[in-house]
C-alpha cells in the first residue's frame, strides 16, 4: 500500500473513541483511564475513577430526588436540606444551619427569606445574642417537611436496595474514612 492508499484507509477505532456523542459514563471512565496514562502520564487512574465515580453517584441521586420528590412539591434540593435541618435540629442559628447543610451563610440567608415568604420557615431574635436569629419551622413548615421527608426515604430506599444491609454499612465506613481521614493535604470547604 502506497503513502497515498493510507491515507484514504479508514482509521480503525476503538469504540469508546468513536465519537463523543457514543461515549456513555462507563466508557468515558475507561477512555480517561487509557488517555490519562499513555497520554499525561498520568499515574494515579484508580483515584480519578473513584472521584468521578462518586461525583456521578451523588450528582445522580441527588437529581432523582430533587426530580421525583422535591420540585413536584415546589421545593429545591437546597430547600430540603433547610427545611430538614432545621426540623430536626432546630431552633438553629443560620450559621449552624449553613454547616450542617453544607451551603454557605449566604445562600442559607437567601433561602430562609424564600422559605419565610412561603410560611415554612420564620426568623425569631436569639435570646441569648440580641445581633443573632433563630430558624425554626413554622406549623405549615413541619407539616411539609415531614410528608416530604416520607415520600424522600421511600425513595431513598428505592435507591439503596440495591446493596444488602452489610454493603450499605460498608459503603457509609468506606465513604466516611475518605471524607474524614484527610490531614495528608491541604482539604478545602466549607466545613
Amino acid at each position: 500500500m502506497s503513502g497515498d492508499d493510507r491515507r484514504d484507509a479508514p482509521v480503525a477505532q476503538e469504540p469508546a473513541e468513536a465519537g463523543p456523542g457514543s461515549l456513555d459514563f462507563w466508557s468515558f471512565i475507561d477512555l480517561a483511564n487509557r488517555r490519562l496514562s499513555t497520554e499525561f502520564g498520568s499515574t494515579h487512574q484508580l483515584a480519578t475513577q473513584v472521584l468521578l465515580t462518586l461525583n456521578r453517584a451523588a450528582n445522580v441521586v441527588t437529581y432523582d430526588l430533587e426530580s421525583s420528590v422535591h420540585r413536584p412539591r415546589g421545593l429545591s434540593w437546597s430547600a430540603f436540606r433547610l427545611l430538614f435541618v432545621t426540623w430536626l435540629a432546630g431552633p438553629i442559628e443560620p450559621k449552624s444551619a449553613a454547616k450542617l447543610t453544607g451551603m454557605s451563610r449566604a445562600a442559607v440567608s437567601n433561602l430562609t427569606n424564600t422559605l419565610e415568604a412561603v410560611g415554612l420557615l420564620e426568623r425569631t431574635p436569639d435570646e441569648h445574642d440580641g445581633r443573632s436569629v433563630q430558624l425554626s419551622l413554622t406549623e405549615k413548615g413541619r407539616a411539609e417537611i415531614a410528608d416530604t421527608y416520607r415520600e424522600h426515604n421511600e425513595r431513598e430506599y428505592a435507591w439503596t436496595s440495591v446493596l444488602t444491609e452489610p454493603e450499605q454499612r460498608i459503603l457509609v465506613m468506606l465513604l466516611d474514612k475518605l471524607i474524614t481521614n484527610r490531614s495528608q493535604f491541604d482539604v478545602r470547604g466549607r466545613n
